[in-house]
């Protein structure tokens, strides 16, 4: 079995995103830990997480998603882009740590011309002040589409960041369908083929999440636009089939599809029949 669920809102709180989780027929979701656009977080409610700890605890819940800000770039060529990425990073792992069970997913950044490797450095160099010896939660890198100076656009670059980190225990990766289908990874003629080169430069154990997206782009665009499931250029057999793929059983697949909950039930509802095929 997988785990299906989307991205919700957090603005009422994770006892509020559980109980929307259930409403929809999700038994998995992923949040933004602060505003995707900006750096400001709510205050850590110990009660109120407890909620969803023990839904995880319980079972009622797979594993959960909370995704990094998509303001932060740790290996920026500016200083205090990356101070702010490392300080929201810090933030958001010292919080997550009282959370068992939550997956932090975050886009590893762009290079904006410094070069690849310079690129991959600053993002390790992040990660290897930011994974404290006393923390736990486990940090998942997104497969990107490559567009611009984006780093991760190639599962070579994000093993690479993976051998340098000091803590490579902690770390795993947020596979998107719509990313790797932009960046030139067919899994429409070939996902048997993907999944197999993803195992031999990554492999399959380490994982940890997906993220479930038809794409607005045909194969290697390298663009990034999300579409509904079955209304883009993968197509509802493709998501399917990754629904289903025995390698694939056990993982969180959310949704980060152009929906409202009404749009986001209806694909879950679809791809769970699709799933029991």
């Amino acid at each position: 079995m997988v785990y299906l669920g989307c991205h919700l809102s957090s603005a009422g709180g994770y006892a509020a995103m559980c109980k929307t989780a259930a409403e929809i027929g999700a038994d998995t979701f992923q949040f933004f830990t602060r505003n995707p656009r900006g750096g400001k977080a709510k205050a850590f409610d110990p009660a109120d997480a407890a909620v969803l700890s023990g839904a995880i605890a319980a079972g009622t819940l797979g594993p959960v998603v909370a995704h990094a800000p998509y303001t932060i770039n740790p290996c920026s060529a500016d200083p205090r882009v990356r101070e702010f990425a490392w300080e929201t990073m810090a933030d958001d792992l010292a919080k997550l740590d009282q959370i068992p069970g939550v997956y932090y997913n975050f886009h590893p950044g762009s290079h904006v011309g410094q070069g690849v490797e310079t690129g991959i450095d600053r993002i390790v160099e992040a990660l290897n002040g930011v994974l404290t010896a006393g923390g736990r939660t486990p940090v998942l890198l997104e497969t990107m589409a490559g567009k611009g100076s984006e780093v991760g656009g190639r599962f070579e670059e994000l093993r690479t960041i993976l051998d340098r980190a000091d803590r490579p225990d902690r770390l795993g990766v947020c596979l998107d369908t719509c990313h790797i289908h932009d960046g030139g990874y067919d899994l429409v003629h070939d996902l048997d083929g993907v999944l197999a080169e993803f195992d031999r430069v990554i492999g399959l154990s380490r994982l940890k999440a997906v993220h479930l997206n038809d794409s607005k782009n045909p194969l290697g665009a390298k663009k990034d636009r999300h579409a509904v499931i079955g209304g883009g250029y993968l197509g509802l057999p493709a998501l399917a089939a990754v629904v289903r793929h025995p390698a694939l059983q056990g993982l969180p697949m959310v949704l980060e599809t152009p929906n409202e909950l009404p749009g986001y039930a209806a694909e879950i509802a679809l791809l769970r029949k699709e799933a029991a095929r």
